[in-house]
């Protein structure tokens, strides 16, 4: 989980009528726009199922772990292609491995509009988290290696612009598309959406990006990475799973398992470190207590968001009977709210990152507090309520999110700075994926026992009202954990390989 930042210079090959390494004019427009359209679908998928869920869990017929599944299992595939995806385009060819991944994800996403079952779609969707995984890190390379110093701020800002819009869309597209059932495809149009993007960002990419790549290159810690999965998906599956299984005693032996193997990759990471080699997590970044606080930090944060919103997709959907599109205008004031913030948190970040980390958090813990009061007495509290503590919330995700990475990354040499900030991206969508399974199962777990007497709203009020003081405590530590964090940013030349809003969203 490294970028180029410590490596060699890069060597980068500009296509014809371009002079020189740095993209100008019309070429340089082109490229950005690829990079751009492919950002925009991987941050826009990790948004639009969210709303759709309940049209996929009654179509497929899935249950409520499978559909806990179809959302982890695709957060934690894009965090474990993040793991190795930066690696793979310095060392391959930045161009070349963007374009690959993207014909994969535009394939994966037409699998996963084909699917004929709950597994299936599942497993698409984890083939669609590695695409996405692997070529989200090329976009940054891309973009820092082919645009001159002078236009790479406002590729970035661009960037971020492009986030601020897909976290709009998502819940807005993926509500009209389920509710238009255009051609009677129903939620399978939020995944075939992606497909004519894909090609018509591939033909253009073909010909417009340059192919860059280090001037040397490094072995891939593939155990490494394949030992960090195999530990997460050991504590997930039983949690995920545990309802339907009765909770037996190998699941919770499973978990432990996990914290071994957890064990022996950090032992493992050590030996790669000693022989010279490139670990895929350096344990002596874990020395570094603001790093380990971050790390923390950031699971528990974006732990919170991930679940939050399957909940009161459910909710909204199954609990007060509205439609998909409905749900998404619920939702839209979060999106707002984020996006009216994220300028201020980043422009005063080098003076007051740790200050707005914590505002925001204790916002967010706020937001969460406002929801608990609107829905535990088991009426439905009408858009405008819900509308406005979600804006709440989405005022808190904005001064926070977008600069927690430079926050932490304060505290870290300048040296480890690429792998320290490709680790935290990981764990950022690892918290997203646990957080999914573990306060997803506190709510299947209020549904199956319900209130005597409780009608359908009443139950699902329960049930989301069960999950919100834990959602409340989660951010209430994520401040306290990031008290321990720099006081103020790094300045940073790229953008790590996460992406905030969609963190918060998946």
């Amino acid at each position: 989980m490294t970028t180029s930042s410590n490596q060699e210079p890069t060597t980068t090959h500009a296509p014809p009528g371009v002079p020189g390494a740095a993209l100008t004019g019309r070429v340089a427009g082109v490229a950005l726009l690829v990079v751009l359209f492919a950002s925009f679908m991987d941050l826009l998928d990790a948004t639009i199922v969210v709303v759709a869920a309940p049209a996929i869990a009654t179509d497929l017929g899935a249950s409520q772990a499978q559909l806990q599944w179809m959302l982890a299992a695709y957060t934690l595939a894009l965090g474990s292609g993040l793991i190795t995806g930066g690696r793979i385009g310095d060392d391959y060819g930045r161009r070349r491995v963007f374009l690959a991944s993207l014909a994969v994800f535009a394939l994966a996403s037409a699998a996963c509009a084909l699917a004929t079952g709950p597994g299936v779609l599942i497993a698409t969707r984890v083939v669609q988290g590695l695409a996405g995984g692997v070529m989200v890190p090329q976009v940054f390379g891309i973009i820092r290696s082919s645009f001159h110093p002078k236009e790479m701020a406002k590729a970035y800002g661009a960037f971020g612009a492009v986030q601020g819009l897909a976290a709009v869309a998502g819940p807005l597209l993926g509500g009209l598309l389920v509710d238009a059932d255009v051609f009677g495809l129903g939620w399978r149009t939020i995944f075939w959406v992606n497909v004519p993007v894909c090609v018509v960002a591939l033909l253009l990419g073909a010909r417009a990006l340059p192919e860059s790549a280090e001037a040397r290159r490094s072995a891939l810690d593939v155990l490494g990475a394949g030992l960090a999965t195999l530990a997460v998906v050991l504590v997930l599956l039983p949690l995920v799973q545990g309802r339907d299984w009765g909770w037996p005693w190998w699941g919770f032996a499973m978990m432990a398992g996990g914290v071994v193997v957890f064990a022996l990759f950090m032992g493992y990471e050590r030996r790669v470190r000693d022989r010279g080699a490139q670990p895929v997590l350096d344990p002596a970044l874990l020395r570094v207590r603001s790093f380990t606080a971050g790390l923390l930090a950031a699971m528990v944060f974006f732990g919170a968001i991930g679940a939050f919103f399957l909940t009161l997709s459910l909710y909204l959907q199954s609990g007060t009977g509205r439609t998909a599109w409905e749900t998404g205008l619920v939702m839209l004031p979060y999106a707002v709210g984020s996006i009216i913030t994220s300028g201020v948190g980043v422009a005063l970040a080098a003076k007051a990152g740790r200050a707005l980390l914590v505002t925001g958090a204790l916002v967010l813990a706020a937001s969460q507090a406002l929801v608990w009061v609107l829905v535990k007495d088991g009426t439905d509290p009408g858009y405008w309520m819900l509308a406005l503590a979600l804006f709440v919330g989405g005022l808190g995700l904005g001064l926070a999110a977008p600069i927690l990475v430079n926050v932490v990354l304060a505290g870290v040499p300048g040296s480890d700075a690429g792998a320290a900030g490709g680790v935290l991206s990981t764990v950022n969508q690892i918290g997203a994926a646990v957080g999914i399974a573990a306060l997803g199962t506190i709510f299947f777990t209020s549904l199956d026992d319900p209130a005597p007497d409780a009608d359908r709203l009443q139950a699902f009020s329960d049930a989301l009202a069960r999950v919100m003081p834990w959602e409340i405590g989660l951010y209430l530590l994520a401040a306290a954990l990031m008290l321990l964090l720099p006081r103020t940013a790094a300045p940073a030349e790229a953008p790590t390989a996460a992406q905030p809003v969609e963190e918060a969203s998946s």
